[in-house]
């Protein structure tokens, strides 16, 4: 780990601090990534969690190692941003955090079910049901009244979309490609979860319903380790009845611990970087694991010993 005291360093603690209460559970995040340039190239960097559903970020620090960080905003969906400019040659950068998250699984305190009639959906909302670059619900209106037309408009039609696409649609790791959109993924019959989310938005905004991407970290609480490598994750959020309800037709179970880093239209809005250049990705690595409060600082080595999650059992410090 850099010495935050000699590298391009943007760096915070935040929240309450301390150990976690006994309604939450402690989860490291971070990511790791190395990048090669010919020349000096401008980079919109998106990694960093923002509070959300209960969250309370206690630590945080961003290496930016050569990279000059020239400012940080919050974007037009209120995701955190850092503009940068990577230097000619090899920059490592690394993000750390410690996220305090509920103990409770997706969705499980909200009740809600209606459908927001398009009529008093909130003016903000309204860019959330019209087609995007990857989530082409205008192709899909009449695949989708015909799937999923008799189910009530609601919850009840978000769910059975998220059904639907998790038993029809094959996931299959690498799949993965920058220029297919939902349309391409539904007549192909698999993707990664980034197409997972993007089928689920389209979807939904075919029947009015505002939908939004989201990107973040989804620690295995509850849940047995897949196996595949840690990753950023994609799903989707769905506005039902004055509030957003999470689905993840990727897993399609109720999940403990999601971490948000940014939400938009689709992937486009949330890419956890933006490079206005050549520029190649030359070392990748996420990181997301539940911890005990007290055994990991902010920029210690990654050591998945201290692991507590990845069983069926929710284990608490």
């Amino acid at each position: 780990m850099p010495d935050p005291s000699s590298s391009s360093v943007s760096a915070s603690s935040a929240g309450a601090g301390g150990n976690p209460s006994e309604a939450e559970l402690l989860v490291r995040v971070g990511c790791r990534l190395v990048y090669d340039a010919a020349q000096a190239v401008p980079l919109v960097l998106s990694v960093r969690p923002q509070a959300d559903a209960g969250t309370v970020l206690r630590d945080e620090a961003l290496w930016l190692g050569d990279a000059r960080l020239v400012e940080k905003f919050a974007d037009t969906h209120g995701n955190r941003v850092e503009r940068v400019f990577l230097p000619a040659g090899r920059t490592e950068i690394r993000h750390d955090a410690l996220v305090a998250v509920p103990a409770t699984a997706d969705n499980a305190l909200l009740p809600h079910t209606a459908a927001v009639p398009p009529g008093v959906i909130p003016a903000g909302l309204l860019r959330y049901v019209l087609p995007s670059r990857y989530c082409d619900s205008d192709k899909l209106q009449n695949f989708a009244w015909e799937k999923f037309g008799s189910v009530p408009n609601g919850r009840a039609r978000v769910q059975a979309i998220s059904d639907w696409l998790h038993a029809n649609i094959e996931y299959r790791f690498g799949s993965g490609r920058p220029d297919l959109s939902a349309w391409d993924i539904i007549q192909r019959g698999y993707g990664v979860c980034r197409d997972f989310a993007h089928m689920g938005v389209a979807l939904c905004r075919t029947f009015n319903l505002p939908a939004r991407y989201v990107t973040g970290h989804l620690p295995d609480i509850g849940y047995v380790d897949p196996g595949s490598p840690m990753d950023f994750h994609a799903y989707f959020e769905v506005y039902v009845d004055g509030v957003w309800l999470t689905f993840d037709p990727r897993y399609n179970v109720p999940r403990i611990g999601r971490v948000k880093i940014a939400a938009g239209l689709d992937a486009v809005d949330t890419a956890f970087a933006t490079i206005y250049g050549a520029v190649s990705l030359g070392y990748f690595e996420v990181w997301a694991y539940q911890v005990a409060p007290g055994t990991v600082a902010i920029g210690d080595p990654i050591d998945l010993t201290k692991r507590l999650d990845g069983t069926t059992e929710i284990r608490r410090a």
